[in-house]
């Protein structure tokens, strides 16, 4: 079984800005009070194949993730897949940014998840928290690119 969720705001920042910053996964602590630790590798900009690894809480308990960037077009698209092998994992994910008047930006985040062996199982009870959460986790988002990008 696998599924999607979705979650939309807007940030009071230039889409190239919020693009940079949402391009880095390094910043995905600043906003996903999950995610415990974070690296890039290669330490270079983000580029397509650029991974993340992360540590990650879930439910209590500790994993390791990797995520690959699979695509990035600036300043409006990033894709990224999970490499790693968790019972439940995101098949795909991305950004979708839109540069809106006064230079505001529209992102809209979504996530495929989908279960593997005992994850099958589980992959159910992941979505209906992560939809949940969804508007809240956009929320966060907006909150923290706000902070972290200067006004212009």
């Amino acid at each position: 079984m696998s599924g999607q969720f979705e979650a939309t705001t807007e940030i009071d920042r230039p889409v190239e800005a919020v693009f940079d910053y949402l391009a880095d996964g390094r910043n995905d602590p600043q906003f996903s009070p999950r995610v415990l630790r974070i690296e890039r590798l290669p330490e270079t900009p983000s580029a397509v194949g650029t991974i993340f690894r992360s540590t990650v809480k879930d439910v209590g308990a500790k994993t390791a993730r990797e995520f690959r960037i699979t695509e990035l077009e600036a300043p409006v698209r990033i894709r990224w897949t999970e490499v790693s092998k968790n019972s439940v994992a995101v098949a795909e994910g991305g950004y979708d940014l839109e540069s809106l008047a006064d230079g505001r930006t529209r992102v809209r985040l979504h996530n495929v998840l989908e279960g593997h062996g005992l994850g099958k199982v589980l992959v159910g009870l992941a979505l209906t928290a992560a939809r949940k959460d969804a508007p809240a986790f956009a929320a966060r988002i907006k909150a923290a690119a706000e902070a972290a990008i200067p006004p212009r």
